[in-house]
């Protein structure tokens, strides 16, 4: 450490020391309590000091100066304000002018809470936690009250915030599209009912996540995913690679109906699901061992080895087996790709992820109506939003080399990507010089 910052550091500390002993000496605190409120009443005078540096800069002079002034305006008392601060409630008075001009960038005007309370009471909604678990944490933490109103008034907030989201423009092409539903409680009227929650996750051509969309409707079909499918495409997606999918009837063909070139993938794990119920629960393990070997296999001719031993291995539990039968057609075409691709495309866990998250905040019981659940959901989706960070998934680089072997796909993807090796704005985002 240079001894210029370290001479920096101390000196700062020393100012934080005189400050906490003159603190000390005048305040006498005894308790965290006592501490709290002795940090409270400075910060009034504080607040108090820079808005009358903000006048004293937007008048062009000081408090005192009785010299020549450049403009007639000037000060015209005070306007008394509580202002709420993590540290609670404080009183303070804010500047005028006689032209009513002043603007204060501290407090603005109408503004009585600078705490970022508001902030904290989105992100704890967003994280699952019930109105009265907010209430009790804010006063916990801040000593003030904040009644269940008051949370609903500014998580409502965020309802013009989330339509926007959810009709917002989208890009041109995703290399991977995932869609699953998942079940809410809506009350209505006298009656409570489950809703269907659609979700599409996508991967654009560079591997980052987003959620195109979240639609509620009364239960999961093929015609609802298909108004989506037209939505997403009126919003300005042109083409998808692959569709990942469970085993709604007529799905796949209602994609195809509107992504013509799409290739449908329905979900490994969905169909281990449907067959695991026709195998006895002592067999479970086994059974899945053996599965895996055929989707697991290096290539196709080994994959349709290993199914030819399930289907003898299997044979005494038929509805097991015609599960795989009649869906072979999705193992197959798994082997048109490389072992990367294949595992993203396989199953649907991406987007099971993310309605596991959603559940966090489902669980906690009925909601009052459809706008409480794009609200809480939306709140959910932002918190995805800061986890993600704009990260590619793991081993995206391997996975569009792969995709990079087959020249059609190759072409389509060229068509959209919106970098090419070697340009300045892919050096910049991958954070590579081009100075030599």
């Amino acid at each position: 450490m240079s001894t210029a910052l370290m001479a920096r550091r101390k000196n700062q500390n020393t100012k934080g020391a005189a400050i906490a002993q003159a603190i000390l000496e005048q305040y006498q605190p005894q308790t965290k309590e006592d501490m709290q409120d002795a940090i409270k009443d400075i910060f009034g005078p504080m607040f108090e000091a820079m808005l009358q540096g903000e006048m004293d800069s937007h008048l062009g002079y000081g408090t005192n100066d009785h010299g020549h002034k450049e403009t007639a305006n000037r000060r015209n008392g005070y306007t008394h304000k509580n202002v709420n601060t993590i540290y609670g409630e404080i009183p303070i008075d804010v500047p005028r002018d006689r032209e009513s001009s002043f603007e204060p960038q501290l407090i603005p005007k109408r503004t009585k809470d600078i705490s970022g309370i508001e902030e904290k009471v989105l992100s704890m909604y967003g994280k699952g936690m019930s109105q009265r678990d907010i209430a009790d944490t804010i006063e916990d933490i801040y000593g003030s009250e904040i009644s269940h109103e008051t949370i609903s008034s500014i998580t409502d907030r965020v309802i013009d915030t989330a339509d926007e989201w959810q009709n917002r423009p989208l890009k041109k092409f995703y290399t991977f599209l995932f869609v699953d539903c998942l079940y809410v409680s809506v009350r209505k009227d006298t009656e409570t009912r489950n809703c269907a929650v659609y979700v599409a996750l996508g991967y654009d051509v560079n591997g980052i996540k987003d959620i195109l969309g979240i639609w509620i409707g009364e239960s999961e079909g093929k015609h609802y995913w298909m108004q989506i499918f037209d939505g997403i495409k009126a919003r300005g997606v042109e083409d998808i690679l692959f569709i990942s999918m469970d085993g709604v009837s007529g799905l796949e063909e209602g994609a195809r109906s509107i992504f013509k070139d799409v290739t449908v993938q329905r979900c490994i794990v969905h169909m281990i699901r449907n067959s695991i119920k026709y195998i006895p629960s002592k067999e479970y393990k086994k059974y899945t061992a053996q599965l895996k070997k055929i989707y697991g296999a290096a290539s196709l001719k080994a994959a349709e080895a290993e199914f030819e031993r399930f289907k003898q291995a299997w044979s005494s539990y038929p509805g097991a087996v015609d599960v795989w039968v009649r869906n072979w057609s999705h193992i197959e075409q798994l082997f048109n790709y490389g072992s990367a691709v294949r595992k993203v495309m396989y199953t649907t866990n991406a987007i099971e992820s993310v309605n596991s998250s959603f559940r966090k905040v489902t669980k906690k019981g009925s909601f009052p109506n459809e706008d409480a659940v794009m609200k809480a959901l939306y709140l959910r989706i932002e918190e995805l939003y800061r986890k993600w960070n704009s990260r590619p998934v793991p081993n995206w680089a391997l996975v569009r080399n792969q995709l990079a072997m087959d020249d059609k796909l190759q072409a389509r993807i060229l068509k959209y990507e919106n970098y090419r090796w070697g340009t300045d704005t892919h050096v910049r985002q991958e954070g590579i010089s081009l100075k030599t």
